[in-house]
């Protein structure tokens, strides 16, 4: 038996929310996957920026509120500028952070780093760290 699937069937609200929040349509990336090619933290990373957009393509949103990835990012705007549809992808893991952190779970955990490694960070990964512990 073959299963057809539409877009209509797999959006729901949480994606629906993600969108709003993001201003972003998910399903204008047809996954060419330079955004993965570009990013400078994907060692970091437990999935590759193109997999998200995948996941919350074909509805599995409770893996991508799981993954590491949505704060391993920098929002260093690499993929949106490498993406030829001009979706910005930075937008999308923003919006995705601000609904896990309007559930009061903290996944960064600032408050826990020791004060030698804090002045040892690059500046841009604190204030981005920072950015994502404010909703």
């Amino acid at each position: 038996m073959r299963t057809s699937l539409d877009a209509e069937q797999l959006k729901n609200d949480i994606v629906a929310r993600i969108e709003e929040l993001s201003g972003e349509n998910v399903y204008a990336c047809y996954q060419c996957g330079r955004c993965s090619a570009g990013c400078p933290g994907i060692e970091a990373m437990d999935l590759l920026p193109n997999q998200v957009i995948r996941l919350l393509q074909m509805g599995q949103v409770d893996e991508v509120l799981r993954c590491k990835t949505i704060w391993a990012c920098a929002s260093c705007f690499t993929c949106e500028s490498r993406c030829p549809k001009g979706v910005d992808l930075t937008r999308i893991m923003e919006a995705v952070r601000q609904i896990i952190l309007r559930q009061n779970i903290d996944h960064a955990k600032l408050a826990e780093l020791p004060d030698e490694m804090i002045e040892d960070l690059p500046q841009a990964a604190l204030v981005s760290g920072f950015r994502k512990l404010t909703s």
